[in-house]
């Protein structure tokens, strides 16, 4: 079974319309190409209630939770109090992380900065070497800013601890109608149960109007369906464009 996955987006900006969200999109495709199957995405505002709730939720519902934005030293930067919140801990001035702070600003600090060493108590420092800040987690809860630069710079130095077995792929091209081969699709699943087949219809591509996608951990169960798939195809009289791929 593939570890499973939930992402939690963090910041009223998000659900105004004022940032884009480029956390969530980065998220998925480095998790599906770590073998991670992300599961959930979920977009709340900078609250404790609802940080807290979510947090706690998504905890007990998947392997890991990625929490992106309200980490910073401003007011509305509630992430950490909300994680703390839903585990029940109380939150401290991490030692290593003040230190750290202290290093970075230097000259420039101020008692506002500082606010950023304090995370849920027992939390851990992930990817901590050569890292100026490393990334805190609680529990199964990896939290993360909310800039994209940063998050990605930091999942980078952690992306390994997630690995699991791969996702393998198959790609089918058909110039088709969706209702000619919705049955095909229900008989290929019937046989294949565990087979991750998806149809994506296109209305403005000269080649292709529907994209199949085959997905599984093991390589011979897909090319079994990959193959029976062409084969009832081959019965309706529909030819894939590209089924090599």
């Amino acid at each position: 079974m593939s570890k499973t996955a939930g992402i939690i987006v963090i910041g009223n900006e998000i659900l105004s319309g004022k940032t884009k969200d480029e956390n969530s999109p980065y998220l998925i495709r480095e998790l599906r190409d770590l073998g991670v199957n992300v599961r959930k995405i979920s977009i709340i505002p900078d609250e404790l209630r609802f940080i807290a709730d979510e947090v706690r939720t998504f905890s007990t519902s998947y392997d890991y939770v990625f929490t992106t934005g309200g980490v910073g030293p401003t007011h509305d930067d509630l992430t950490m109090e909300g994680i703390s919140h839903a585990f029940g801990r109380r939150m401290h001035r991490h030692p290593e992380l003040e230190a750290s702070i202290r290093h970075f600003y230097s000259r420039e600090l101020i008692d506002g900065n500082l606010r950023m060493a304090d995370i849920p108590e027992g939390a851990r420092l992930v990817g901590g070497k050569g890292m100026w800040f490393p990334v805190v987690a609680v529990e199964n809860v990896y939290i993360f800013p909310g800039v994209p630069e940063i998050l990605q710079k930091k999942f980078e130095r952690i992306k390994e601890t997630f690995r699991e077995a791969p996702f393998y792929l198959r790609e089918v091209y058909l110039k088709a109608d969706e209702g000619q081969i919705a049955a095909t699709l229900h008989r290929v699943l019937a046989d294949f149960p565990d087979l991750l087949l998806g149809s994506y219809p296109y209305f403005d591509n000269p080649v292709y109007s529907i994209k199949l996608t085959l997905e599984s951990k093991d390589s011979a169960y897909l090319e079994r369906a990959h193959a029976a798939l062409l084969s009832q195809l081959a019965m309706i009289d529909l030819r894939p464009l590209n089924a090599g791929l």
